[in-house]
């Protein structure tokens, strides 16, 4: 019995001592949808920062596909180590409801370590689109209905639920067509394969900026810092639109309390830093930076609030 208990104690001290040097090596930061979206913008300001603080390089791996399920499952079934990190959005909480079988549970599969900022979308046409109002837009969609179509990142993703969400409160027929990721889907826009998108801010305002794109109103319920002159929907003519979003990171279940903590520490610290702050803001980003319990909480009430919306919205996977 002696020698178990000292056995034990060993073990103890030695998982003890290799958590205490968390991290050692690289950590691996899985966005489950392409490069040049919302998520991979995040993700790579996030982890750019963290590589800094943490003295070991987060790497930002692109795993897309299925709405963000495969790089979702990716994580889940990686040891709950740390070094196997996922960010994610809204599609996270409401994949499950929009699948006949998801195959993860995003509050019991998951840790949650922090929200780390939320965002607003634009409503976006192609420059040679005849609207340059909401009104104009949605005056040109009632005349040709069904014949304008509208870009987005996969079923249930947040142009998917923006859009059909602007269909059913502005009483218009916009046609989805999805693409593989929020980048490939603005892609679409500026080449004119489609002509509307509802893209977030933080991966469209250099496209806007640079004229690629032309943004008619942002979908918060106030104005954005990034572009103040932009209308909300709601003022330009579709009352009781909003649509914003957030960005978790979480970890595989089982991921030890002692790294969540470490984790947290360092992206509240990085995040909470004036210059930081501005920097997201400049992005079309709000900073939360919250507790590991603050995201839980939020994942939750996300997970019936989308429940509810999609089910009384009837958006589909068609």
């Amino acid at each position: 019995m002696k020698v178990r208990t000292a056995l034990l104690l060993v073990c103890s001290l030695l998982a003890g001592s290799v958590l205490a040097q968390y991290p050692s090596k690289p950590i691996r930061l899985i966005s489950p949808f392409p490069p040049g979206g919302s998520v991979d913008v995040v993700g790579r300001l996030l982890a750019a920062k963290l590589s800094e603080s943490l003295g070991q390089q987060m790497v930002v791996d692109n795993r897309s596909g299925a709405s963000g399920v495969i790089g979702t499952e990716v994580v889940m079934n990686s040891p709950p180590d740390g070094y196997t990190l996922l960010i994610n959005t809204i599609p996270f909480v409401s994949n499950q409801f929009l699948m006949p079988r998801a195959p993860y549970d995003p509050l019991r599969d998951f840790v949650s370590i922090s929200l780390v900022a939320s965002s607003p979308s634009f409503v976006t046409v192609h420059p040679s689109l005849p609207a340059r109002s909401i009104q104009e837009l949605i005056a040109l969609a009632k005349a040709k209905p069904g014949q304008l179509h509208y870009s987005a990142a996969g079923v249930g993703t947040n142009p998917h639920i923006a859009g059909e969400l602007f269909n059913l409160l502005a009483g218009v027929d916009i046609v989805a067509v999805q693409y593989k990721g929020g980048g490939p889907a603005d892609m679409a826009v500026i080449a004119g394969e489609v002509g509307v998108t509802f893209g977030n801010v933080s991966q469209q305002i250099g496209y806007v900026k640079g004229g690629r794109l032309r943004a008619l109103a942002v979908t918060s319920a106030k104005r954005n810092s990034a572009m103040p002159e932009l209308p909300t929907v709601a003022e330009a003519g579709v009352p009781a639109y909003e649509f914003d979003t957030w960005f978790v990171v979480v970890a595989p279940k089982g991921t030890p309390r002692s790294v969540v903590d470490t984790l947290n520490s360092h992206i509240r610290r990085a995040l909470a830093a004036p210059d930081q702050v501005k920097f997201y803001e400049e992005r079309g980003l709000t900073v939360i930076a919250s507790t590991p319990e603050e995201a839980a909480a939020h994942l939750e009430n996300e997970q019936k609030k989308w429940g509810r919306v999609i089910k009384e919205r009837g958006i589909k996977t068609e």
